[in-house]
């Protein structure tokens, strides 16, 4: 503003003096004014210049940190993406664990009831061959006193073989279930045993 002054100054000074005709006093010292004013404006204008470079570079830093921001931003969404995608894949495999553990619970509950159940099976079966067993051996051990027949446990499944004792002679016992009926089988052993005690 002080330069327009200045210069419209100058400008009536000029005029005066074309009007006027002055000296060369009053043209030295409109043009020392002149001089100054033109020194003021260059001083403004380099003023001007550097205070535009130095908006131009805040603009530019203002510009490149608003997109590094944007990158960052980016970059972020991207990561929160990939966490998300993780947390995701991480619920499902939970749900699947939990439902293979539920599963699998399961399973073992049933097996500890089959578990249960076969020992307490394997407990009645034990406690029937302990009753069985002696009385089977009694049994046994009874046939074998009265029928005096040593029996070949190693034969072939139909065969029946066997040694019988009799008072005076052993006789080898030699039968084939698969062709003898077991009435004739039964008579046939009977009539082995000595009638006479």
């Amino acid at each position: 503003m002080a330069a327009f002054r200045d210069m419209e100054e100058l400008c009536q000074g000029l005029l005066s003096l074309l009007s006027a005709n002055h000296a060369a006093a009053q043209q030295r010292r409109l043009l020392g004014r002149y001089g100054q004013m033109m020194e003021r404006l260059l001083e403004a204008q380099d003023g001007a210049e550097q205070q535009l470079r130095e908006i131009l570079k805040a603009e530019k830093d203002v510009a490149q940190s608003l997109l590094d921001a944007k990158e960052q931003a980016c970059q972020g969404v991207a990561e929160l993406q990939q966490i998300e995608a993780k947390l995701q894949k991480a619920s499902e495999e939970d749900t699947h664990l939990k439902a293979s553990l539920l599963q699998l619970t399961r399973e073992l509950e049933d097996l500890k009831e089959i578990e249960a159940d076969l020992e307490k099976r394997e407990k009645e079966v034990d406690e029937d061959t302990t009753v069985t067993i002696p009385a089977a051996m009694y049994v046994a051990q009874l046939y074998h006193r009265i029928s005096k027949i040593e029996w070949d446990y190693e034969c072939e499944p139909g065969m029946i073989k066997g040694i019988h004792r009799g008072p005076s002679v052993a006789q080898p016992i030699h039968l084939d279930s698969t062709q003898l009926s077991k009435k004739f089988i039964s008579d046939y052993l009977w009539s082995l045993v000595d009638t006479e005690w």
